[in-house]
């Protein structure tokens, strides 16, 4: 059955920096228009996003900085798209989640004017997610061919759970899968450490997804403001990110991995300013006059006398003459003394 089309319909794909749609951008945006003759128009642009790609990002779409720094910018392509995209509806993969948001913003922060009243939206994934339900009574049907008996009970949705794991190791045994990266693999077997690695394709960090590792085993942030970061580079910027986030409404076991996180990042930070503090170069030890320095002829002092509450300095007193032993009286001095006091 061929699409009834009563105008272009416009399928679209957006490749970009990471996946926050108020804050990481568009690289790459292609566009295949099929019209209601049949007739199909492509087109693709490459797009200088103004920011760095981080690398995650670029291991997943293969578009590198290298890639696009020579690349236009989306605010000078932008009115050439959406003239090209004007009278079509739009369908994409998960394009009512994330690419349709994207564009849109995009086209506002660049001021072009795109209109999204009256026009319709497919979204591809919704009608395979839709009509291939991903419940456990469902993989069940599918994988078993048969239905859960008390379904809901605790125990009943265990075993179904159990009996669909073994089904499915049958089912795909030496079957291939190709990851993002374009590796081929055998991701479905009997061992548990391989369907580990198969169920955890996101490496998160705490279940919750709020942190996952990086190709490096890094943990990154991955939510709001620095999604795509290294933890430990956004303590080094914003140290009370990690106040705010214990404070916060997150998972517990979410705050114990950051709080393992923070304690070894104080740590290197600790070894740091010890290892700074040991390389820096000591004061001279202060050094003995030398053998044959020449000797101060003397040295001013400044005699001073105490009582129990001041030091005073000596003050400058009159000279007193060292009195001699009293002469014993003889017939002259009595002759003298007649003489002075003799009345005229």
């Amino acid at each position: 059955m061929k699409l009834n089309l009563k105008r272009p319909l416009a399928f679209f794909d957006l490749e970009t920096t990471g996946t926050n749609i108020g804050a990481d951008r568009i690289v790459e945006i292609s566009v295949i228009k099929l019209n209601p003759d049949g007739s199909e128009e492509v087109k693709t642009w490459r797009v200088n996003p103004g920011m760095p790609i981080p690398l995650e990002s670029s291991l997943v779409h293969g578009i590198y900085d290298e890639h696009i720094k020579d690349e236009l910018q989306f605010k000078e392509i932008a009115q050439a798209i959406a003239e090209f995209i004007a009278d079509s509806d739009l369908a994409g993969y998960n394009s009512n989640k994330f690419d349709i948001p994207m564009l849109m913003e995009e086209f506002l922060r660049a001021g072009v004017s795109f209109n999204l009243d009256a026009r319709h939206f497919v979204d591809v994934q919704n009608i395979f997610h839709q009509m291939e339900q991903r419940t456990l009574k469902a993989a069940y049907q599918f994988y078993c061919d048969k239905k859960i008996e008390n379904a809901h009970s605790a125990e009943a949705d265990t075993r179904a759970t159990m009996e669909v794991l073994l089904a499915q190791i049958e089912r795909y045994e030496n079957m291939e899968w190709e990851d993002k990266k374009g590796n081929i693999i055998i991701p479905v077997t009997g061992d548990v450490e391989a369907l580990h690695k198969f169920t955890n394709l996101s490496k998160p960090v705490d279940f919750a997804g709020r942190m996952v590792y990086n190709e490096q085993g890094e943990e990154l942030i991955n939510f709001g403001k620095h999604k795509g970061k290294r933890v430990e580079d956004v303590f080094n910027v914003e140290p009370s990110y990690y106040s705010w986030m214990m404070q916060g409404d997150f998972p517990l076991y979410t705050k114990r991995k950051l709080e393992e996180i923070y304690q070894r990042w104080n740590g290197k930070k600790a070894a740091e300013r010890q290892a700074k503090a040991a390389s820096q170069p000591k004061p001279a030890e202060q050094q003995a006059p030398k053998a044959d320095a020449p000797k101060a002829d003397y040295q001013k002092k400044d005699y001073t006398k105490q009582d129990h509450t001041r030091t005073q300095p000596y003050q400058n007193k009159p000279f007193k003459k060292k009195e001699e032993p009293a002469k014993p009286v003889n017939e002259d001095m009595l002759q003298q003394l007649a003489l002075k006091f003799k009345k005229g």
